[in-house]
């Protein structure tokens, strides 16, 4: 039986009494009786305990490999470990599926809620949205799973008896589910977070989101026109109430990364992470093993600056990057621990429609002169944070000098998106302190490193899990969503001029002037004519990078195979049409021992 955790953050749920500075008390159950759902405190703590589990997978390792390896955005980086999720190849249910048990015992918790909340003692408008919070946490769950796997079992009501036998429903009867579920709490939750769900808890245009979401996949899936009406329609409520809801988009799109806009105006939805070390999951100073519900998501798509900078490093017979001499940067908070799991997709096709081309580059960051969305979300300068003095007769100095780097102000590692001649020690003839690395330079060990999510307030401490909440939904999807949905019920047009808001958003700069900004913007836009699949596809590429969607969006689309081919060269030549279902963990299957087999998905 599930075992009820009690998570209590201001950014989650916390249970306020009277003026009093209460909150819930922490009551472990090794088993859940249904008893245990008859009181407020119970069915609070059964919706607390859900949300703690979702910490469990956004923002950890292996959940974060799954659900952004293999695509083409990401490959592996010289840490990457077993590349298995990144090839395909080799990929069976024993080595994927982190997410899979935490699912269904957050249903079975949720399902308890439903099933024996009905009655507690709560002014019904209380009750309700207790009662919508546990929908929406079950449809949450169920679109995951079957976004991921297809058909599951399903289950609406509480089980207290264990049982060795399990089967599959189709995902049509999971969908219906998700669907009622989320229409029903989009009409009970509250516009804006109420106590004791505050912070960016579930609220109702959380709920009509995610219900888009769920009418735009299966639409995909059947090819069902009245999905994607409904899905279009819900985005569109969800813009024009958006004042109401509280929600907008900041006017920098780099600001949405602010660590003090993490809670504000475009986010919609978290999975809470917290600096006091009370709830038992890190000891500050401990430093992070990638045990349970850290957050460590600032450092997978780090690479090693503070050992593969060195400042003499040269270019080798071959083109390739040589690192050489002292290290320019030591590991420091701001640029973050060094974990070099996965890095974007630079590498250049020889041969073949993408001659010459990479994804990352040439067809999802295209735009770098106005859109400042690849500025904002990677790092390609390191300012020096260590002096380093450098002798002109150094090993692999070229440079035909000796300098001492200045803290602060000396720029240690330039990785510039354009070819620089004379790089890695030169900027033309012009000797430059650090070291300079163009993309054909750039290997699994040296690359821009990701810094969306990059959390400088470790400071002394910056081995630590990160404490920044797991941003899952971003008003700007809403804008996304509704543009694929329309484009997918026949209003290009449409489609365009939402796609226009988020775009016009990224060609803003604070340094710019207003009759700049103005200018970026209208270079910008698109018209009807632009909008195709793939361009809704790289959109998404260059709003949400590594923001634990694109597996889900290539899958949603039916893109996956033939975008992996197309872009991802370490996963071409083996992912498969039947990839695009996920391998039922081994560990499912095997506990099936009465009644029918536990199927394996087809082709694993």
């Amino acid at each position: 039986m599930k075992s009820i955790k009690i998570f209590i953050t201001a950014g989650m749920v916390a249970m306020l009494s009277s003026g009093c500075e209460k909150v819930l008390e922490e009551h472990p159950q090794s088993q859940i009786v249904p008893s245990y759902f008859n009181s407020p405190s119970g069915v609070l703590g059964g919706i607390a305990g859900v949300y703690n589990d979702i910490r469990s997978q956004w923002g950890t390792e292996g959940f974060t490999v799954e659900m952004q390896a293999g695509t083409d955005e990401f490959i592996q980086g010289l840490s990457a470990g077993t590349p298995i999720p990144y090839t395909y190849n080799g990929l069976n249910g024993s080595n994927f599926g982190s997410a899979w048990g935490v699912a269904f015992q957050d249903i079975n918790t949720l399902n308890g809620v439903l099933q024996y909340g009905q009655t507690i003692d709560l002014p019904d408008a209380t009750r309700k949205q207790y009662l919508a919070q546990a929908k929406f946490l079950r449809a949450f769950w169920y679109f995951y799973l079957v976004q991921t796997w297809g058909d599951v079992p399903l289950h609406t009501e509480f089980i207290t008896v264990p049982s060795q036998a399990a089967s599959r429903q189709p995902a049509a009867q999971v969908y219906e589910l998700i669907i009622k579920d989320l229409t029903e709490a989009a009409a009970d939750l509250p516009n804006q977070p109420t106590a004791p769900f505050l912070g960016k808890a579930a609220t109702k245009p959380v709920a009509q989101f995610l219900l888009a979401k769920a009418y735009l996949t299966r639409g995909w899936l059947n090819n069902t026109a009245a999905d994607f009406t409904k899905a279009a329609a819900l985005c569109d409520e969800i813009i024009a109430a958006k004042s109401a809801y509280g929600l907008d988009l900041w006017q920098d799109y780099g600001d949405a990364f602010v660590p003090a806009n993490d809670y504000g105006k475009e986010t919609m939805f978290v999975s809470d992470h917290v600096l006091d070390p009370k709830y038992g999951y890190y000891n500050v100073g401990g430093a992070a093993g990638g045990g349970a519900a850290q957050n460590l998501s600032p450092w997978f798509t780090n690479w090693n600056y503070p050992n593969n900078s060195g400042i003499n490093s040269i270019k080798n017979a071959a083109g390739a990057f040589v690192n050489s001499g002292t290290s320019g940067m030591i590991r420091d908070s701001y640029y973050g621990r060094p974990y070099i799991r996965m890095r974007p997709n630079s590498d250049k096709w020889a041969t073949g429609p993408h001659a010459g081309k990479n994804y990352f580059l040439d067809q999802a960051f295209t735009r770098r002169d106005v859109d400042s969305r690849f500025a904002s979300s990677f790092y390609t300068v390191y300012i020096s944070n260590t002096s380093i003095t450098n002798a002109a007769g150094a090993t692999n100095n070229s440079r035909g000098i000796g300098y001492t780097t200045v803290v602060g102000q000396d720029t240690a590692v330039w990785l510039p998106d354009y070819e620089v001649p004379g790089a890695p020690q030169f900027v033309g003839t012009r000797p430059f302190k650090g070291i300079v690395v163009p993309p054909s330079l750039w290997n699994n060990g040296i690359f821009p490193a990701l810094k969306k999510f990059m959390d400088p307030s470790r400071g002394a401490n910056f081995n630590d899990p990160s404490t920044r909440p797991c941003v899952l939904y971003r008003f700007s999807d809403v804008y996304m969503t509704g543009a694929e949905a329309h484009f997918k019920a026949g209003d290009a047009a449409k489609a365009a001029s939402l796609i226009n808001v988020v775009r016009q958003r990224a060609a803003f700069r604070k340094s710019n002037t207003a009759a700049q900004n103005a200018t970026a913007a209208a270079a910008m836009n698109i018209t009807a004519a632009d909008v195709t699949l793939d361009f809704i596809l790289d959109e998404r590429s260059r709003e949400f990078f590594g923001e634990w969607q694109r597996w889900h969006d290539l899958v949603r689309t039916r893109s996956l195979v033939r975008r992996v081919q197309e872009w991802n060269q370490e996963a071409a030549p083996y992912v498969k049409d039947f990839n695009m279902l996920r391998p039922i963990p081994q560990s499912q299957i095997d506990r099936v021992v009465d009644g029918p087999a536990f199927p394996q998905n087809s082709g694993y």
